[in-house]
């Protein structure tokens, strides 16, 4: 079963409390939640976050989980410090996910939501 996450790109705050009380809805008539939403208030703080190089990071991480920045670090072959930076943007963002097993991408799709 495919994961995605469905990312919003200049929602209004109306868009995004329509989003959390369908949720809440489904889940009080027992049917399970199961969308992943990520809001951003506009394009410039999406664009801070999702550069190309965190992209191309999501993508190895997507396919190939590690054990620890470190082992992510060698396996990009780029600098440790640089790499650490983009976890820790991605992971408070919610892109990344992080436990005792390790670090990984666990979506299969990011679609991407801007609104004009």
């Amino acid at each position: 079963m495919s994961k995605d996450i469905e990312v919003h790109i200049g929602s209004s705050f109306e868009d995004v409390a329509k989003r959390v009380a369908d949720a809440w809805h489904k889940a009080e008539m027992g049917a399970p939640v199961t969308e992943d939403h990520l809001t951003f208030v506009g394009w410039e703080a999406f664009s801070r976050t999702m550069t190309a190089k965190r992209l191309e990071l999501l993508r190895h991480l997507h396919r190939n989980p590690q054990t620890s920045i470190s082992a992510l670090a060698k396996s990009l072959k780029r600098d440790y410090r640089r790499v650490h930076e983009d976890v820790e943007i991605l992971s408070e963002a919610g892109l990344i996910e992080r436990d005792h097993d390790g670090l990984r991408a666990g979506y299969d799709e990011i679609r991407t939501i801007i609104a004009l």
